[in-house]
């Protein structure tokens, strides 16, 4: 008895796995930047408190995450890093 693959071939199917590999490629970035800004403010002698450590390790948006790396090179306080700025 034969098996059908052609799901696994079909359109439908690609776009399924390219979405998957567009996801996993955004977590890497998050995972990376957020490995980067825990290695500056730590080199830069910024202390985080918990909180602020879970904030940082569990957030998935690789764009914040770079604004927040981009202030840590710069900052002297969580505060300045972390601002909301409107």
């Amino acid at each position: 008895m034969a098996v059908d693959t052609s799901f696994y071939k079909s359109f439908m199917s690609e776009e399924i796995r390219d979405e998957g590999r567009a996801q996993g490629r955004a977590q890497g970035r998050a995972q990376g930047r957020a490995e980067g800004l825990l290695l500056i403010l730590e080199a830069r002698g910024i202390t985080l408190t918990d909180e602020l450590r879970q904030k940082i390790t569990t957030c998935t948006d690789p764009e914040l995450l770079h604004r927040w790396l981009h202030r840590a090179a710069t900052a002297t306080t969580t505060e300045e890093v972390f601002a909301e700025r409107h």
